[in-house]
């Protein structure tokens, strides 16, 4: 097990440094710079060619590359381009709490009513229970975010004006005061996640119910209840991981477009300003920070998948000791 913790993270080092590459060269191909953007209509030739030069944007890229990389890797993540004032590593901390909280309230109601509605929908399978489960999933895949936000916002918001349409709180407020404006987005996300982690736990079930062990646990005359608890879901349960995995990547890095629509103060609102006012460093930031995690949580849940599953721990050091 140390030996694949140890090649899983130089291999996420690696994938670490190609998208760091990547992340840079796309900044670099946006249209305008932040020069342009931070002058307005006060931008002529020598004042851009001035503020190029404070900014250090004059200097060829790939020495900027490296001296981003470098000071990055040493925790000096600059100060924001478009707030020059602002240090970058503490408003990306800010952001990214909220943004935690965010994903944290989503995944752990999406997790709970995916696992159950995927039991139930795998173990009645063709009854109205799964025909209406799977009908209102595919539903929920079908409709992008910003629909299903747009139509929370009109229905909670503005008609029954149950909830906060949008958020109006300060970015540094509590987990209380922004509880509030937290459900709506959250609801959000939960009806996206749910479609798609639901459907894979229904056709785990549905094929784990048709092994053989299953059948001969009914033949042997062990009780439905107990084949259920201690055969189907243990055995169901484990490819799900990943897809479980994938999805809470997905709310840590991909809640850019929930998060502009309630205009929720979290890492994903924040990066669309930033991509507005052309504030390169705050990007890359970003978007580094957003690899970090979707590479982070992918390893925890092959560590957990290979932990989980006897029959891939063993075959893989029976692979390792034959290397």
């Amino acid at each position: 097990m140390v030996w694949y913790m140890a090649q899983r993270i130089f291999s996420s080092l690696v994938t670490l440094f190609v998208v760091a590459a990547i992340i840079f060269v796309a900044t670099e191909v946006l249209p305008g710079d932040v020069a342009t953007a931070l002058l307005g209509r006060e931008a002529t030739p020598k004042r851009l060619a001035a503020v190029r030069a404070q900014l250090q944007l004059d200097r060829p890229a790939h020495e900027r590359y490296w001296d981003w990389l470098y000071t990055f890797v040493h925790g000096d993540w600059g100060n924001s381009l478009a707030r020059p004032q602002q240090a970058i590593y503490p408003l990306i901390r800010e952001r990214l709490r909220n943004t935690l909280w965010l994903s944290g309230l989503a995944a752990t109601v999406g997790i709970a009513i995916s696992l159950v509605l995927g039991v139930l929908a795998g173990l009645r399978r063709n009854q109205w229970f799964d025909i209406l489960v799977s009908v209102v999933s595919l539903i929920g895949m079908s409709l992008p975010e910003f629909v299903i936000g747009s139509l929370l916002m009109l229905l909670f918001g503005v008609v029954w004006a149950l909830l906060p349409a949008v958020t109006i709180v300060n970015p540094q407020a509590s987990f209380n005061d922004m509880l509030p404006s937290m459900i709506l987005p959250a609801i959000t996300l939960v009806i996206v996640m749910v479609a798609y982690i639901l459907r894979m736990v229904r056709s785990s079930v549905i094929d784990v119910a048709q092994s053989e062990y299953v059948h001969m646990a009914y033949l042997k005359g062990v009780p439905s209840q107990r084949v259920v608890w201690y055969h189907i879901l243990p055995n169901a349960l484990i490819p799900t991981i990943n897809a479980i995995a994938l999805t809470v990547a997905w709310l840590i890095g991909g809640v850019v477009v929930v998060e502009t629509v309630f205009n929720f103060p979290g890492i994903g609102r924040l990066l669309t300003s930033a991509v507005s006012d052309r504030d390169l460093p705050l990007v890359q930031a970003v978007g580094l920070v957003g690899a970090f995690f979707y590479i982070a949580i992918n390893i925890c849940a092959d560590v957990a998948t290979l932990w989980l599953t006897p029959r891939l721990r063993t075959r893989y050091w029976q692979v390792s000791d034959a290397s």
